[in-house]
């Protein structure tokens, strides 16, 4: 038996004001701060031996503040870009109120929540590689890495912490769940909020908890 916690940012700078964010390593606001160290007390009576995340620090220090927060400092750490937030391509850094204005509410709903339609790629300052990735997309990175590194801990018998983003998180959620592309499209994953896997050691899911 192993457990899996996997744990959102807390609210960013950006989320405080509204922004499409992605790749862009913007810092946690002081909510987010509040909610990062809220979110180690509720975790505090769970075993952790391991945690992985993104290297945007808004990941890192969610899990840094959680970690201490939950008395667990010495836990060892791995960050990976596959953890990474879902690239949104030349909406980054725009103002998600703005966007709707100017393209539509709807064509900016497809962007944030089709499967694999991906927003615009056109170069920006804030994307000058021109990258744009749908949730598939991002599905297609972030799994193969937690097939290959996460869930072999967790076999092991190793219970781990995941502190990455809304749309990697889907992603994982979306495969340990056997959700379908309609489903996870209704899945949303709050700031700040852990979600308690128990599994066994085929890693069948024996329980689900979100504190």
């Amino acid at each position: 038996m192993a457990y899996l916690i996997l744990l959102r940012h807390g609210e960013s700078q950006w989320n405080l004001e509204n922004r499409f964010t992605g790749w862009v390593d913007v810092e946690l606001s002081p909510k987010g701060m509040q909610e990062a160290a809220a979110a180690g007390g509720k975790i505090k009576s769970y075993p952790i031996d391991k945690a992985y995340t993104s290297v945007l620090k808004r990941a890192n220090n969610t899990l840094a503040l959680a970690l201490e927060a939950a008395g667990k400092k010495t836990v060892p750490v791995v960050r990976d870009k596959a953890l990474n937030e879902r690239h949104y391509g030349a909406l980054q850094g725009l103002n998600k109120a703005e966007t709707a204005q100017k393209f539509s509410a709807e064509q900016v709903h497809v962007w944030r929540r089709s499967y694999d339609v991906p927003p615009p790629a056109d170069k920006t300052a804030m994307n000058p590689e021109g990258i744009s990735e749908s949730l598939k997309d991002t599905a297609a990175r972030t799994l193969p890495y937690f097939e290959k590194y996460i869930l072999a801990d967790l076999k092991a018998g190793k219970n781990v912490i995941v502190a990455a983003h809304g749309n990697s998180l889907r992603s994982i959620v979306m495969h340990l769940e056997k959700m379908t592309k309609e489903q996870v499209l209704e899945l949303n994953i709050p700031t700040g909020t852990p979600i308690v896997y128990e599994m066994d050691a085929n890693l069948h899911i024996l329980s689900k908890k979100i504190l």
